[in-house]
């Protein structure tokens, strides 16, 4: 029997939608979000359009500034190394319990995911990358078995999807490359249960990553100036 699965509310929809434009840099850093102008564009209440935000505030995407507005949260040195560090100290807690106590079907899906992220890469298919790459990090969840760690990871995908999009529009297929790399030797320290590696693997993976968002905000700082 099917189990249940309720449809994304209206909410949800909307906030799916504005996170995907700041993401993918539609919304850039810092600007400022209408809200009438989205309801219209959504053809939805401007009380939808508040939800929304306030669920993105919650999300780091969206800083709602009382008499002023939403603006798009900014994107600068301080915001990205805060991110890095939190998914390395959260993943990391968690990956060492994956190694630990992974079963086979875990295992499968996490070489699933890698297979098909490398498809990807060969067909330069990025925003599947991209989404796959969340999917990826999602299973390693597998055993973390904290409610809060859950919930905070939860809602700090949408900045890490945001910042891997700047790095990979950046950097290029080499950034592709470099997260592929990591996936195959995350994987080799999973099956061998070997959590202090891994450890390791995912502290160095996260200051790349953050050094590479950083060298890619820092080129865009110089071509606005």
């Amino acid at each position: 029997m099917n189990a249940f699965k309720p449809r994304e509310t209206l909410t949800e929809q909307v906030a799916r939608h504005i996170e995907n434009l700041i993401a993918f840099g539609q919304l850039r850093s810092g600007e400022r979000i209408y809200e009438a102008a989205m309801a219209k564009e959504m053809n939805v209440s401007h009380g939808s359009i508040r939800e929304g935000l306030l669920l993105l505030e919650k999300r780091h995407l969206v800083r709602n500034v009382p008499r002023k507005g939403a603006f798009v949260t900014p994107l600068d040195e301080y915001f990205v190394r805060s991110l890095y560090e939190t998914l390395q100290l959260y993943l990391t807690h968690t990956g060492q319990k994956l190694a630990k106590n992974w079963k086979p079907e875990d295992m499968e899906r996490l070489e699933s995911l890698h297979a098909q992220m490398q498809e990807c890469y060969d067909r330069s298919d990025l925003m599947a990358f991209l989404e796959l790459g969340i999917e990826y990090t999602k299973a390693s969840l597998a055993y973390a078995d904290n409610y809060f760690i859950v919930a905070a990871i939860e809602d700090l995908w949408p900045s890490a999807k945001r910042c891997a999009f700047v790095a990979f529009q950046k950097g290029g297929k080499h950034v592709l490359e470099d997260n592929l790399a990591h996936m195959e030797e995350s994987i080799e320290a999973i099956r061998a249960r070997d959590d202090q590696r891994l450890a390791d693997i995912l502290g160095r993976y996260a200051l790349q990553q953050c050094q590479q968002v950083l060298a890619a905000i820092r080129s865009t700082d110089r071509k606005g100036a």
